[in-house]
């Protein structure tokens, strides 16, 4: 595993490639806690051009979750985001893996993310559970939006979105994984804890590890 860490710290590293291709790598049972937003499978493309890698298709649903099923420790959490036209799909894969869905999250927008038949104002994520974890506190199902921008990613998460899951979910010294990582968002709400990272995407790879290394500078010097 330290082979392929774009970093000496191996409690936050985050890898390059594809993530079916790395998750094996993974011990099973070593991490506590996954915080993901994959690809919705829409062919997004936003105002400015940008795409997301693997949102044409699925054939990587089932085979990443079976494999996020497997390396997630026993009781306990993952979030995953969705794209809420292909629901039955996510679902079915949660399922497939082993995942119990046990709760569901709405992330009201004060603005219009696209409008089409309405206008869309929400992001959705799901709660699963691999066998019979307990909350460190409980947290409501409607969490509030704060726009990221979008400044390194087209589908940007805030940090003030996942920073709640990610205290909510992940026990004291917890590790999370992020196999969709992105821009490293997920990373950067996780920084105080252990934190793993996959992006396929070598130009968001480059941006995560960037954000990543100012963050800890930033720590140093505070």
């Amino acid at each position: 595993m330290t082979s392929v860490l774009t970093n000496d710290d191996v409690t936050h590293g985050i890898w390059k490639g594809d993530c079916l291709e790395l998750l094996p790598a993974l011990p099973e049972a070593s991490v506590d806690f996954i915080l993901t937003d994959p690809p919705y499978i829409t062919r997004y493309r936003s105002r400015d051009g940008r795409t997301v890698p693997n949102d044409n298709n699925d054939a990587w649903l089932k085979p990443a979750f079976a494999e996020l099923y497997r390396v997630l420790k026993p009781d306990s959490f993952a979030v995953s985001f969705y794209g809420w036209s292909k629901a039955d799909r996510f679902l079915t894969a949660f399922r497939a893996a082993g995942f119990r869905v046990v709760g569901h999250f709405v992330f009201p927008k004060r603005y219009t993310s696209k409008t089409q038949f309405v206008r869309y104002q929400h992001e959705a994520a799901y709660l699963l559970a691999k066998g019979n974890p307990t909350p460190k506190h409980l947290i409501g199902d409607v969490l509030d939006w704060s726009y990221s921008g979008n400044k390194y990613h087209p589908t940007e998460k805030p940090l003030c979105v996942l920073t709640p899951l990610i205290a909510a979910f992940t026990p004291a010294n917890g590790l999370v994984l992020d196999p969709f990582a992105g821009s490293g968002s997920t990373l950067l709400a996780a920084r105080a804890l252990g934190c793993w990272g996959i992006e396929l995407d070598a130009k968001y790879h480059a941006i995560a590890c960037n954000r990543l290394a100012q963050a800890r500078q930033r720590r140093f010097h505070d």
